[in-house]
Formats: C-alpha cells, structure tokens, sequence
C-alpha cells in the first residue's frame, strides 16, 4: 500500500526559508518522505497529542553534522494512507518544536482542509 503524502502550508514556508542557507534541504529530506510513502513510520512518537505524530532526525548534507545536528521533520498520520508534513527546522537554529505548536500547525491545516472541502 502506498502512502499519499501531503505538505502543510507551514512545511512550505519553513523550506523555503531554510532553502536560503541549506540549498539541499530537499534532498535530505527526500529519503525519509520515500520510507513514509512506502508504509514506514520512521522516528519517534510525539506523546502527549491526541494525534500520531511523529519526530524523525535527517542529516543536514549542507551542515555537514550528520543527523545529529541535523533537522527535525515532525509529521502527521492523519489515517493510515495519508500523512501530512507538519515542519522542519534544523537543529542548530532551534532546539525543538512545543507541542501546542504541533497543534497549531494540525488545526490551521485541517482548518484549510474544511475550507477546501466546503468550496
């Protein structure tokens, strides 16, 4: 079974800022969108949510601090074939993503979901 996966707006903006300084954030990030789509659930379980949510290390090529000091891409499995992208950041310009940020970013994208939806 493959799995659809989707990019929420705030997802987009985060790479396109990150693209400035790290050009091949993409690429890296590339791999674990593969093993997302090909079933995996790659990472660690975000407790504490009323969502699954998980929390994946992906090496910073750009950086050259292997996953470590890497990025963090934090993602969402809205049922068991879609997933949806929630953020990215590197791990060296932020140290971690709040919980009710994770919500935030699950509510504005259903919310926009709903509005799709209803047009």
């Amino acid at each position: 079974m493959t799995i659809r996966v989707v990019f929420s707006s705030f997802f987009i903006q985060v790479i396109k800022r990150l693209q400035k300084k790290y050009p091949h954030v993409l690429n890296d990030i590339q791999p674990l969108i593969l093993q997302i789509e090909a079933g995996q659930t790659p990472g660690d379980r975000l407790q504490g949510l009323p969502y699954v949510v998980f929390k994946e290390r992906v090496k910073n090529t750009d950086a050259a601090k292997g996953k470590r000091g890497g990025y963090r891409v934090i993602y969402y499995v809205k049922v068991a074939e879609v997933v949806i992208i929630l953020t990215a950041y590197s791990k060296s310009e932020q140290a971690d993503v709040s919980l009710d940020d994770v919500l935030r970013i699950i509510a504005e994208y259903e919310a926009a979901q709903t509005e799709e939806d209803d047009d």
